[in-house]
């Protein structure tokens, strides 16, 4: 039996580069306007040196080194930027995890700009490594989903990698996922029929035939999920199951189809993530990796 398809999971690349940049032209301008710090201008000499230590006030999950340098050159500033930390360390609170040097206008323009940044996508990488230990030792994985920040899917993607865990499809664009309103909207059909339909629209699309596009279908009854099973999906998604009806559902899918992986979904949380593990599923997705993310406290410390 060969290895289950994957989505394909998110690495800092060009595309990461480039939506950082976007996002900071448009934190530039928040911050900005088109005009300056006239608090900045006002008192600090514009030669005058800087040097600064970013600090991590609480433990975590360390996100954002490599999204920061990528800032400070979008910024155009005359600064130096030391990383001490890298991303996916898991730090103690009081850590320096970078040092930036230069004027001190620019360090002082770019502060909040930068920790806005770490701390954000820390808070993310942090909250997915909690989740997953407390998952226990199942062997499931944890994926977040596209309920993300808007703008910031991508770096938020790259966080919960970071964090330990598997993206979901990033976009419309990058794997089939069929959900109830489709079935309604497609004439009420059964999961199953949309899962032969569309496994015959991707094959005679010329632009589709050669992408392996992953094929899941979500069900919110085990009816459903057997007629689901006999239509070859790569997986089904469980949604809002409660474990026995996990577990009845991994069951049902041993028995008539072991190779389609199963996905646990819907209102699971820190305090019930162990349970649903433990079922036998071998996915479950939680969009409160990044939407209910709490940023982690990150600060700008000056040095002599």
């Amino acid at each position: 039996m060969g290895e289950p398809k994957e989505f394909s999971q998110i690495s800092w690349g060009p595309a990461m580069a480039d939506d950082c940049r976007r996002l900071v032209r448009l934190w530039v301008r928040e911050d900005l306007g088109r005009q300056q710090d006239w608090t900045t201008v006002g008192l600090v000499a514009a030669d005058q040196p800087g040097r600064a230590a970013v600090v991590v006030r609480c433990p975590g999950v360390l996100c954002g080194m490599t999204a920061a340098a990528e800032a400070i050159d979008e910024m155009q500033l005359d600064a130096d930027w030391t990383i001490i930390c890298a991303d996916g360390d898991v730090v103690d609170a009081d850590t320096t995890v970078a040092v930036i040097e230069g004027q001190s206008r620019d360090l002082l323009t770019a502060e909040r700009l930068l920790l806005n940044l770490i701390g954000r996508l820390s808070g993310v990488a942090t909250l997915t490594r909690r989740y997953l230990e407390a998952m226990g030792p199942a062997t499931a994985r944890l994926y977040d989903t596209r309920k993300t920040t808007p703008g910031w899917r991508r770096l938020e993607k790259f966080a919960v990698r970071c964090g330990g865990g598997h993206n979901h499809r990033r976009g419309l664009d990058d794997a089939i996922l069929i959900k109830d309103n489709h079935l309604a909207l497609a004439g009420n059909i059964s999961p199953g029929e949309a899962i032969r339909r569309l496994h015959s629209f991707v094959n005679g699309t010329t632009a589709l035939a050669d992408r392996d596009l992953l094929i899941e279908v979500e069900v919110d009854r085990l009816e459903q999920l057997e007629d689901a099973l006999h239509a070859g999906p790569d997986i089904v998604m469980l949604d809002n199951m409660d474990p026995d009806q996990l577990r009845d559902g991994v069951a049902r899918r041993d028995s008539i189809a072991p190779t389609v992986q199963l996905e646990a979904s819907g209102g699971i949380n820190l305090e019930t993530i162990r349970e649903v593990a433990a079922t036998g599923v071998e996915r479950i997705s939680v969009g409160a990796l990044t939407h209910s993310a709490v940023n982690l406290d990150v600060g700008l410390d000056w040095r002599e």
